[in-house]
C-alpha cells in the first residue's frame, strides 16, 4: 500500500486513511494492481481479518505463575500462544513485560503515540524481578518503563502477588518503587495469583484470607501516601483480593474513574451502579484472558462474543422463574443485587469451575462442560441468564457452544444494566 507492506491493523489503518492509494495485491505469484482514490478516511472497504500481518512476538519469559503453563492439555492451539507484543498491549490490552521491547519500538511507539500501554511490572527489585520472570533481562527490562513515561506514553501497571515470593515487604518495596520511579503511571492494579489444578509449580499455591488482607490493606496505606504525595491514589487491588480476604469493597469514587476496570479492578462497584441505575454509562466489560487470539477482527479489536446463532432448546413460559449463572466469584457479588430487586422468582446459580480448578473462579473463564453440569441439576423451563463474557465469537474455552447445554440460556451482556433489563423482560 503506497510502497509499504503493513506488518499490522496500526499501519494498515493509517496508510487506508489516505485519499489516494496505491494498492498491490499479490497471491500466488499474481500481482494485481489498484489505484483508489476517496476521501481521507473514509474506510477502504476491505476486510482484515488478523490484527498482525507478521508473526506475533512470543514471550521468552517463564514465569512460574503464568496461566499459559497452567492449561489442560487438548484445547485449541491459539490458547497456548504466550505473546509479549506491544502492539497487542495496544490493541487489546493485554501486559507487556518489555524484556523483548527493542529502541525500535519506542520510536514507534512514541511517534505513533501507541497509548495506552499495559505493562506487567510485579516487583521493582531488579533480582526478584528478574527471578520471577526467569529472564535476567526482567533486571534491566523496565528501563523501557521510564523511557515511554518520559516521552509522556500513558501506561497502566499490574503486579501480580505470589505468596511467600512478591508479597509482604517485598509487596511494599514495590509499592514504594513504583510511587518514587515510576509517579507518571496512569495507573497500577495490585492482582492475586491465580492456580489453576494443571499447574506443575510445586510453589505456587492460593493467598490465605490473612495473605489477601494483608495486601489489600498495603494498597490502601500506599493510596493514602499517594493522594498525599501524587494527588491521586495510583495503585488499586483487584476486586478479587477484596472477595479472598472477606473485605467490603470500597466505594464507586475510590477508584477515580475505574481505569483499569477490565483487568477486574472496581467490577463490582461498577455492575453495582449499572444496575441500580446510577450510572450514566455502561463502564464496559473485561474481554477475557484469551480474547486476542480468538480471531478478533481489525475493526473494533475485540472479537464478538456471540456468534449469532440461537441456543437450540426448550425455551421457558412466559413469567418463568430466573437463574442467574455465572461463577463463583460472580456469585458473591451478584447475590446481594438480586436480593435487592425483592423477588423470590429469581436466584443466582454459580458454576464452580472444575475445568481449570484450584482458585478459578471468574466467570470469564468458565467453559461449556462446567456449566452444562451445573444446568443439568437444575429445573427445566426457568429462564437461564448467561453472561456473554465467557464466550468469544459464541465458543466457550472448551470449544463447546451455548447450544450444546441441556437448558435453554440466553445470553446477556456483562453489565448491570443489561442484567436489571433481562430480570425484567417477559418472555412470550
Amino acid at each position: 500500500m503506497n510502497g509499504r507492506a503493513p506488518a499490522d491493523v496500526i499501519e494498515y489503518q493509517q496508510l487506508v486513511d489516505e485519499p489516494e492509494l496505491s494498492i498491490d495485491v499479490r497471491r500466488d505469484g499474481v500481482v494485481l494492481e489498484l489505484e483508489v482514490l476517496k476521501r481521507a478516511g473514509e474506510p477502504l472497504g476491505a476486510q482484515v481479518d488478523s490484527a498482525l500481518f507478521d508473526r506475533v512476538r512470543t514471550c521468552d519469559n517463564h514465569c512460574e505463575f503464568c496461566f499459559i503453563y497452567q492449561l489442560p492439555p487438548g484445547l485449541r492451539p491459539s490458547l497456548y500462544l504466550k505473546d509479549d507484543d506491544y502492539r497487542l498491549s495496544f490493541l487489546y490490552g493485554n501486559f507487556t513485560t518489555l524484556t523483548r521491547f527493542t529502541e525500535a519500538d519506542l520510536e514507534r511507539v512514541v511517534a505513533e503515540r501507541l497509548s495506552p500501554l499495559n505493562v506487567s511490572i510485579h516487583a521493582t527489585d531488579p533480582e526478584v524481578r528478574a527471578a520471577m520472570l526467569r529472564n535476567p533481562r526482567g533486571a534491566t527490562s523496565l528501563r523501557w518503563l521510564r523511557a515511554l513515561l518520559d516521552h509522556g506514553i500513558e501506561v497502566h501497571g499490574q503486579v501480580v502477588v505470589c505468596p511467600e515470593v512478591n508479597d509482604g515487604d517485598v509487596l511494599e518495596d514495590t509499592l514504594a518503587g513504583v510511587t518514587d520511579e515510576y509517579p507518571e503511571l496512569s495507573s497500577v492494579c495490585v492482582v492475586p495469583l491465580g492456580v489453576s489444578r494443571h499447574t506443575s509449580e510445586p510453589r505456587l499455591r492460593p493467598h490465605t484470607r490473612a495473605e489477601a488482607a494483608a495486601a489489600v490493606e498495603a494498597v490502601h496505606e500506599w493510596q493514602e501516601i499517594n493522594r498525599q504525595v501524587l494527588g491521586r491514589r495510583l495503585v488499586f487491588a483487584s476486586d478479587e483480593y477484596y472477595l479472598l480476604a472477606g473485605i467490603e469493597f470500597p466505594g464507586p469514587e475510590t477508584y477515580e474513574g475505574f481505569p483499569m476496570h477490565e483487568d477486574g479492578v472496581g467490577m463490582a462497584a461498577t455492575l453495582a451502579l449499572e444496575f441500580s441505575g446510577g450510572a450514566q454509562e455502561i463502564t464496559g466489560t473485561r474481554p477475557g484472558f484469551f480474547a486476542w487470539v480468538e480471531g478478533a477482527p481489525a475493526a473494533g479489536y475485540r472479537a464478538p462474543r456471540s456468534d449469532g446463532s440461537a441456543p437450540i432448546g426448550l425455551r421457558p413460559r412466559r413469567g418463568a422463574p430466573v437463574g442467574v449463572v455465572t461463577g463463583e466469584y460472580g456469585a458473591a457479588v451478584l447475590a446481594p443485587l438480586v436480593d435487592s430487586v425483592g423477588r423470590d422468582d429469581v436466584r443466582v446459580v454459580p458454576v464452580e469451575n472444575r475445568f481449570f480448578g484450584g482458585t478459578t473462579a471468574v466467570a470469564g473463564l468458565l467453559v461449556g462442560e462446567d456449566i452444562a453440569r451445573t444446568l443439568a441439576g437444575e429445573p427445566e423451563g426457568h429462564r437461564y441468564l448467561l453472561p456473554d463474557v465467557c464466550l468469544s465469537q459464541g465458543m466457550f474455552l472448551d470449544g463447546t457452544r451455548p447450544a450444546d447445554l441441556p437448558r435453554h440460556v440466553e445470553i446477556v451482556p456483562t453489565d448491570g444494566a443489561a442484567l436489571r433489563r433481562a430480570l425484567h423482560a417477559q418472555r412470550r
